[in-house]
């Protein structure tokens, strides 16, 4: 099971954000069903709601590998003058 790595607070602004954008997406579609950029942002509030609810979100993930991995390389590369 992946670790939380998003904070309390982050978690419930992705959940209230997620939500509202979900509702108003619905709301559009009810209108224009034939609009596929309302399903779009539909899915992309509900991943929102999913990150906030299991608070780990797959972008922070990557990021912190990355410097992770960054920091790695640079301690590696680091050269010592012995004089």
């Amino acid at each position: 099971m992946a670790m939380a790595n998003i904070g309390i607070v982050n978690a419930l602004i992705r959940i209230t954000f997620g939500l509202t954008m979900l509702a108003w997406a619905t709301a559009k579609m009810t209108r224009r069903p034939w609009c596929t950029s309302y399903l779009i942002i539909a899915m992309l509030a509900a991943m929102k709601v999913g990150e906030g609810i299991t608070r780990f979100c797959p972008m922070t993930a990557l990021l912190e590998n990355y410097r992770r991995e960054q920091a790695t390389r640079i301690k590696e590369d680091a050269t010592i003058n012995p004089t």
